[in-house]
């Protein structure tokens, strides 16, 4: 058990409260935000406790910073002098983007720290979280973190180097997929079907087909091939995607959201 504090409570760091709050593991949810509102509603919401940002920094055995990168100096400085008086441990959890691990132990301290990449579909519980940590950081510590998380959906540790590749498709692919879904859907609307159903059927295809892929362990390559029957509707789909470069599109998509990382 774990007093869990956040600092930030938009909507990432809503999103992965309300994961902390339905675990187990969790004994105090304390929130702080720079708008007390947003924290009074999520603490209404899960049972927490609205503190301000230095109790939240000096209770907090596992500590969330959830806060936008241009605003983690300020913030921080408000606190440094309470983490640094702290005689017990803690660990820090980061979810600010750009900041690595030995930026964040250069710039905010010697604590121990783990960074997490969440993606957006985690406020609807089947998001994916990208984790890696400092050496300083206990295999327990870690799984303590991991099962905080847990229901907001997948979170897999990963090195550190190869965090803004997998972020290509973590981060980025929701966008990516949002637009497969409306092309779908517009294709199905231009044969006749009202755009409420379109949508509801494509995204609710595009779900179950990502549970099966991972339910079964399949390459994609082989469902592909168990629905593409010979002279079927299905294989001519197939062909229309390919002559319009498809799946060199979605690759060059991944390709340049990791470039733009540097």
């Amino acid at each position: 058990m774990a007093v869990v504090g956040f600092i930030g409570t938009g909507n990432m760091g809503s999103a992965l409260a309300r994961a902390a709050a339905k675990s187990e593991k969790t004994q105090r949810l304390l929130l702080a935000n720079r708008s007390p509102e947003k924290a009074e509603r999520l603490a209404g919401e899960l049972g927490g406790e609205v503190l301000d940002n230095r109790r939240v920094a000096r209770e907090s055995q596992v500590l969330f910073l959830a806060v936008k990168p241009q605003y983690l100096p300020g913030m921080y400085e408000g606190i440094r002098d309470v983490l640094e008086s702290r005689k017990d441990r803690f660990v820090l959890v980061s979810m600010v983007a750009g900041w690595s691990l030995e930026r964040l132990r250069k710039e905010l301290g010697p604590w121990p720290c783990v960074r997490i990449m969440p993606n957006i579909p985690v406020a609807a519980g089947g998001g994916v979280t990208l984790l890696c940590a400092d050496a300083a950081v206990s295999e327990e510590e870690k799984a303590l973190v991991r099962d905080l998380l847990a229901a907001s959906g997948l979170v897999a540790e990963l090195e550190e180097n190869l965090l803004d590749a997998a972020s290509g498709v973590t981060g980025c692919g929701p966008a990516f997929a949002a637009m497969f879904v409306e092309a779908l859907a517009d294709g199905v609307v231009a044969c006749g079907l009202p755009r409420a159903l379109a949508l509801a059927y494509a995204a609710g295809m595009l779900k179950g087909t990502a549970e099966l892929l991972l339910a079964s362990g399949e390459h994609p390559a082989v469902l592909k091939d168990r629905v593409c029957s010979p002279g079927g509707s299905t294989i001519q789909g197939v062909r229309a995607l390919e002559e319009s470069g498809f799946r060199a599109a979605v690759m060059n998509a991944v390709i340049a959201a990791y470039e733009k990382e540097f």
